[in-house]
Order: structure tokens, then C-alpha cells, then sequence
């Protein structure tokens, strides 16, 4: 008998003694001799921690999710033990398999694989599958395959999270509703108190920008926010009209993959590449160009008294954002990310200040920013934003880092 035949032969006397035993809970599949299935908590940190090794090593991760939610309370516990014994035979020892969403989604992580393999390996397990599952059942059976990082991750359409492949970020939302309904209701009352304490400026802003400058008083750009989504984002214009906008997307190319000269950048009147000046203060590469004589006059004075981010409140009270999180990115910075750097727009919803802003904004380096954003999302507390937004005020009053 060739091994083909042989393996087939071991899938029927599997699934033979599988309905010939008696009926076990669907929560016991972890126990279960033949595989190890993992329960639906042990399942999610696999999955987090496996996403963190693909983050160092480059390489790819397949997660595939099987849903059963369509099949009777009745018959679901045979048919998730029935498919738990199918992927015992039709996966490697070191796939990670069991519960993605508890009595629901089952789930399987396939290491080290090429996303060139997904085809291939969905092809299998529906095989597999249709041999032990009765084809009744089989047709409320959908199946899914997911790839991280993204196929498209460094595309205009990679921008976008796949929200499956983070279910740590619904999990700590929905363990944590309350404090994030209290961080909502602080975001909405704190950006109305905020329109009205500084409607003196909303007034009259506008109207240096108009005397100052040709063009809208406010500008408006896609940004980038939790989950990856776009919106819109609301400023003040402090630069003049129709620039290029090359040198900026040249220069954060550059910063991200680490080739910024450790100065910072000015840029010229005549849109020619940034040449360098002395950083005083670090002597490191900062987030924003110095000295660029896009800004307009007023311009400068906005951005160095962080007056140009007053309509943000906007943007708060459209959930968009919330007072306190990482600054929201363009879309075309994050396609330059490398796959560590897009938890920091991915895990948590962005915002006007945050921890970076308070401790280093521009005068850092992006590496250290990131890190700020993510131990921002990893430690959040309602106790580390009233700390940050207290400790917002004097870093404003300073200017330390505002170009």
C-alpha cells in the first residue's frame, strides 16, 4: 500500500473510533488525545507571540479560521471534535491549533510558511475535511485564510489592518468597556471645554491666515488610525498652497529606515532636496523638517505654540481620535513601516497628545517614538492619561521640539 493510500486508510479508522466515542464537551477539545487543541485564551497569545517573532524574522504567518457558528448547539460538539481529529492528520506538529473564538471559530496558525502557500494549504484542509464531515454539516462550514504581515502592506491599499489577526485589541476593549467608555465621555467633554476655552483663537487664527496667506484657513488630510483606518484630519493651514510634497515623503523614507544624517533638515525656497543644519539640542534626526521655508510666518508661530492642532477637537468629537494617544500618521509614512512599527497605529486609537509628545516630540528619533506609542498602548490607563494630559500644558509652554 503506498503512503498515500496508507494515510487515507489511518484518516477512516481515526474518524471511526471519533463517532464510536462517546460525545465529549466542545471545551474539552484541549484534552483531547490525539492533538493539542488550545483553548481560546492559549490560542489568542500564541497567535500575539507568533506575530511578534514574524516581526524580527521577516517572514510569513497563515492564520486560517474554520467557522461553525451555523451548526446546531446539538451537533456542534461532534462536528469541532470531528474536525479537530481531521487537522491532527492534516497539519504539522508545530501548527498551532484550537479555539479562535470559543465554541464559534476554530483556529489554526501555520508557521513557517510562504503566503504562496495559502492556496495550497486551504485546498488541503477542505479535503480533509470532506472526507470526515458529513457533507450536510460541511455546508455551514466556512473557511478563511489570513496573512501576516499583509500581502499588500506596502501598497496604498496595505495601509488597513486585517482586525482578525490582532483579536488581543477587541479582547482588551471589551475586558476594559467601562474605562473605555470613560476615556470616550473625558474626549468629548475635554474637546467641547477646549472649543470654548480657545474659541478667542478659533476666531481670530483664521483671520491672520487669510491676511498673511492666500488660500483655506483649515488642512485637511488623510491620516491613519486604529485598525489602520483612514480619516480625515482637521489643522490649521500653516504652509503656503501647492507644495511638493516629494521633499517631505523623501525625508521620512529616509528617518524610517534609519539614513537620516544626524541633523536636523531645513528646506529651501527653491523645493530642492533638505540640506543639513545643526541639531542643538541632540544632535539626532527629528520627525519634522526645520527651517522649511514652506511654512508661512504665521504659520511658524502656530506650529511652535502647537496652535495649529486646534481643530483636532473636531476630529475628537468624531471619535476619529482622542485627546491622548500616538499622532495619528500619512498614509504614505506608514508604507515605509517596517512590520514592529504598525503596532503603534494598529492597537490603539491615535490623539492629540501622548506619551511621545510629552517626553521627547520632535527631538527623537522615529525608533524611539515607536517605542513610546507602543508602551503607551501596552501599560494604558485612564490614571496615565490624566498624568500625560496634566504634563501636556508645560511641554506646549516650552516648545522644545515644535518646528
Amino acid at each position: 500500500m503506498n503512503a498515500a493510500g496508507s494515510r487515507e486508510m489511518t484518516m477512516k479508522t481515526v474518524l471511526e473510533r471519533q463517532h464510536a466515542a462517546p460525545t465529549a464537551s466542545v471545551t474539552d477539545l484541549k484534552q483531547d488525545a490525539i492533538c493539542e487543541f488550545h483553548a481560546e485564551e492559549h490560542l489568542r497569545q500564541l497567535l500575539y507571540l507568533e506575530r511578534k517573532r514574524r516581526d524580527r524574522s521577516g517572514r510569513a504567518l497563515l492564520l486560517m479560521l474554520i467557522n461553525i457558528s451555523k451548526i446546531s448547539d446539538d451537533e456542534r460538539d461532534t462536528t469541532a471534535r470531528t474536525i479537530a481529529r481531521v487537522l491532527a492528520l492534516t497539519t504539522r506538529t508545530i501548527d498551532l491549533k484550537g479555539w479562535y473564538d470559543d465554541n464559534h471559530t476554530i483556529g489554526v496558525i501555520f508557521n513557517e510558511c510562504n503566503a504562496t502557500d495559502k492556496q495550497e494549504i486551504v485546498n488541503k484542509i477542505r479535503c480533509g475535511l470532506e472526507r470526515g464531515v458529513a457533507p450536510a454539516f460541511m455546508q455551514l462550514i466556512s473557511l478563511s485564510i489570513h496573512t501576516y504581515p499583509s500581502e499588500d502592506a506596502k501598497s496604498a491599499s496595505g495601509v488597513e489592518a486585517n482586525p482578525v489577526l490582532y483579536p488581543e485589541v477587541s479582547t482588551k476593549y471589551n475586558n476594559r468597556r467601562g474605562q473605555f467608555l470613560v476615556k470616550r465621555a473625558v474626549d468629548i467633554a475635554g474637546s467641547l471645554v477646549g472649543l470654548v476655552l480657545f474659541s478667542p483663537f478659533l476666531l481670530v487664527i483664521p483671520a491672520l491666515i487669510k491676511l498673511t496667506s492666500p488660500g483655506p484657513v483649515l488642512f485637511r488630510q488623510a491620516r491613519v488610525g486604529l485598525y489602520g483606518k483612514k480619516f480625515l484630519f482637521y489643522k490649521f493651514r500653516t504652509m503656503y498652497l501647492n507644495n511638493d510634497e516629494r521633499i517631505h515623503r523623501e525625508y521620512v523614507q529616509k528617518l524610517i529606515s534609519g539614513k537620516a544624517a544626524p541633523e536636523a533638515e531645513t528646506c529651501r525656497n527653491d523645493n530642492s532636496s533638505p540640506s543639513n543644519e545643526t541639531h542643538a539640542e541632540r544632535g539626532a534626526p527629528v520627525f519634522k523638517i526645520t527651517n522649511d521655508a514652506r511654512i508661512t510666518r504665521i504659520g511658524r508661530i502656530l506650529r511652535k505654540t502647537s496652535l495649529d492642532e486646534l481643530p483636532q477637537f473636531l476630529n475628537v468629537l468624531l471619535g476619529d481620535m482622542s485627546l491622548v494617544g500616538p499622532r495619528p500618521p500619512i498614509p504614505y509614512e506608514v508604507q515605509n513601516y517596517d512590520t514592529w512599527h504598525r503596532s503603534r497605529v494598529i492597537e490603539v486609537k491615535p490623539g492629540i497628545t501622548g506619551l511621545w509628545q510629552v517626553r521627547g516630540r520632535s527631538a527623537t528619533t522615529f525608533d524611539e517614538m515607536v517605542r513610546l506609542d507602543i508602551k503607551y498602548s501596552r501599560e494604558w490607563s485612564l490614571w496615565l492619561d490624566i498624568k500625560i494630559l496634566a504634563a501636556t500644558p508645560w511641554v506646549v509652554l516650552k516648545g522644545k521640539g515644535a518646528y
